[in-house]
């Protein structure tokens, strides 16, 4: 019965991290802005970490099941 919130939340959290790290690379790699008015130097590892944290709650999420 707790299964559905359990895959529910997993696909949430994987797939938000996913795009959040896709995107960051990808402005990084074009020296575009992370986040308006942040230097890059902190707004880069913000939102890595941040998309590795999500991944990493998708995947225990994944692993309660």
């Amino acid at each position: 019965m707790e299964d559905g919130p359990a895959m529910f939340a997993a696909a949430v959290f994987l797939l938000f991290g996913a795009a959040l790290l896709t995107w960051t690379g990808a402005r990084a790699l074009h020296r575009a802005p992370v986040a308006e008015g942040v230097r890059p130097a902190v707004a880069v590892p913000a939102a890595l970490l941040a998309g590795a944290i999500s991944l990493g709650l998708g995947v225990w999420c994944l692993s309660r099941l």
